[in-house]
């Protein structure tokens, strides 16, 4: 039988694992693409890229993205888990995010395409785990509504990140005198990294088997009272 509007929030609102990995699951999106907006920029005021060179770093680190979801899938998440595979990601993002930090004050390219592409594969890595957490927070009987969640928590965390980059990236350059130093990329990178980081942490408390007790227990309640 269909669930009603009411009776879905109901189910959404039962367990407390909803908020909790609605929150996380967006600063993780966030964080992850908050560099999406500066990092063109970054490659041209930083290592003098020319425009051909700088519109193909968005391709490096997405090809690593890929990479890194394929493999993560039979070769980390059935050995480490969900929870531990996602800290992993979370952890190795944050620490290619400051080598391309890194790279800039070297003024080293080479370095930086390495770092871009191996954060991509390191971004795969948190996003096959996130991917397998949305499964295991999802009931059969409204997986359409769990799911819709879910994507609505990481396309308005896109959406922010996009803006957010550009905003930081602003207000950093007023802070070193020039929206095109080295300072203001490093300072939206080091947020980048830092918000990685928490995310992959707080990944490690959600709790699906709770979820899905609660989740039971609230479409129990809910078909006893229509049957009444």
């Amino acid at each position: 039988q269909e669930i009603s509007l009411q009776s879905a929030w109901r189910v959404l609102r039962a367990s407390p694992q909803v908020g909790y990995f609605f929150a996380v699951l967006s600063l993780f999106t966030f964080s992850l693409f908050l560099q999406e907006a500066v990092l063109e920029p970054y490659g041209g005021a930083v290592f003098g890229m020319d425009v051909c060179t700088t519109t193909r770093l968005n391709a490096i680190w997405g090809v690593g993205t890929l990479l890194g979801i394929a493999s993560t899938g039979f070769l980390l998440t059935p050995r480490l888990g969900a929870q531990k595979t996602a800290l992993l990601g979370g952890l190795t993002s944050a620490l290619f995010v400051l080598l391309m930090v890194m790279a800039g004050a070297l003024a080293s390219q080479t370095l930086f395409n390495a770092a871009l592409f191996l954060f991509g594969a390191s971004a795969g890595i948190s996003t096959n785990a996130s991917l397998t957490l949305m499964l295991g927070l999802t009931s059969p009987l409204m997986a359409g509504t769990f799911i819709g969640v879910w994507g609505l928590a990481q396309a308005y965390a896109r959406g922010l990140a996009t803006i957010s980059g550009g905003a930081l990236l602003s207000a950093f350059g007023r802070l070193s005198g020039s929206q095109n130093s080295f300072e203001a990329y490093a300072g939206v990178f080091i947020m980048q990294a830092v918000g990685l980081l928490v995310a992959g942490l707080l990944l490690l408390r959600v709790d699906t088997r709770l979820f899905q007790t609660k989740v039971e227990q609230a479409l129990g309640s809910i078909v006893a009272s229509e049957l009444d």
